[in-house]
């Protein structure tokens, strides 16, 4: 594995065992052993809830991971958690969902179609949507995002056979393929490269703007133009920075969001330096959330590493970052 690398996406759930039961039945995740349940300690404290009891899930799809993060307590004082806004928009800049790759989308749709009928599930897109010839770079492409049943955004996403990284079209047992990237909504696609690309050492992944009826049809928005720019590790998956230029409106991640509240994603990228990228960190648009490096001790283990950083980029969207 060449560094840096993408260990997994994940997000904060009310409720593990229910959000694990929805992957794994509607979207064909497989459970990767069993929850750890962690108390207090240099974790809590890395990720800034000093104190709390949390419990953590993993999934597999493909060869990507996404942990579920419930919280089972928070220590004396500290804020409860709060739910996905309920009018929440594409263009909100704490937007970020999870892109898992199909090799068919009718078959992916029909297997979310019980939880879309009783209501578990919503949609954002107005249908799955073909993206148009004149946009070289996604021309053929087909995406659908819709909402979990927490109100989680996700994206299915159907690659052309020219388009797409090869694993993307192989055969598999089930339509769903794995996890391309996680999609964050951002104010400065010049700051958040710097971050990304300067800072983490991610690599340039595509760079283009997306517009018209069909990009309306995907965001559920109307009048749509938005600068995607990739930004990719050397190996598996990615981060895409939505920088919406239109329609204007977007609010900005509230400065109290925090690891308790379900809007809440988080990144664990492993790299090979976590001293030069704590000092770099400020002066690259990022702001340190565990106040620098934390030896995780006898959490080690259960995280899958010695040392850890937790950052938030400079729009708020947060980063694990793991040595050892």
């Amino acid at each position: 594995m060449t560094l840096p690398h993408i260990d997994s996406f994940g997000f904060t759930t009310g409720d593990a065992e229910a959000s694990a039961a929805f992957f794994t039945t509607c979207l064909g995740f497989r459970r990767l052993g069993e929850a750890v349940v962690l108390e207090g300690g240099p974790y809590a404290q890395l990720v800034g809830l000093p104190g709390a009891r949390l419990k953590l899930l993993r999934l597999g799809i493909g060869a990507e991971v996404l942990e579920l993060t419930e919280v089972l307590a928070l220590a004396p004082g500290t804020r409860p958690g709060r739910p996905v806004p309920a009018d929440s928009r594409s263009n909100d800049r704490w937007f970020q969902h999870g892109c898992l790759v199909v090799n068919d989308m009718a078959a992916a749709l029909a297997l979310l179609q019980p939880a879309f009928a009783a209501g578990r599930i919503s949609p954002i897109s107005a249908a799955p949507q073909r993206l148009p010839d004149w946009n070289t770079d996604a021309a053929g492409i087909v995406a659908y995002k819709f909402h979990d049943p927490e109100g989680h955004p996700l994206e299915l996403l159907q690659f052309p056979p020219d388009k797409g990284e090869a694993r993307w079209h192989v055969g598999a047992p089930g339509p769903l393929l794995g996890l391309d990237h996680s999609a964050i909504g951002i104010a400065d696609t010049a700051a958040s490269g710097r971050f990304y690309r300067e800072l983490l050492g991610l690599a340039a992944g595509g760079d283009g703007v997306n517009s018209g009826p069909e990009q309306d049809g995907l965001d559920g928005l109307a009048g749509t133009r938005v600068h995607i720019t990739g930004h990719r590790c050397p190996s598996g998956a990615g981060v895409e920075c939505l920088d919406y230029r239109e329609p204007t409106g977007g609010r900005p991640m509230p400065a109290d969001q925090g690891p308790q509240d379900l809007a809440h994603w988080q990144l664990r990228l492993r790299v090979a330096d976590l001293e030069s990228i704590a000092e770099r960190a400020e002066a690259l648009g990022g702001r340190l959330i565990s106040g620098g490096i934390i030896a995780l001790g006898p959490q080690a283990a259960a995280i899958g590493a010695s040392r850890a950083l937790q950052l938030a980029d400079p729009d708020g969207h947060r980063i694990q970052l793991l040595q050892g």
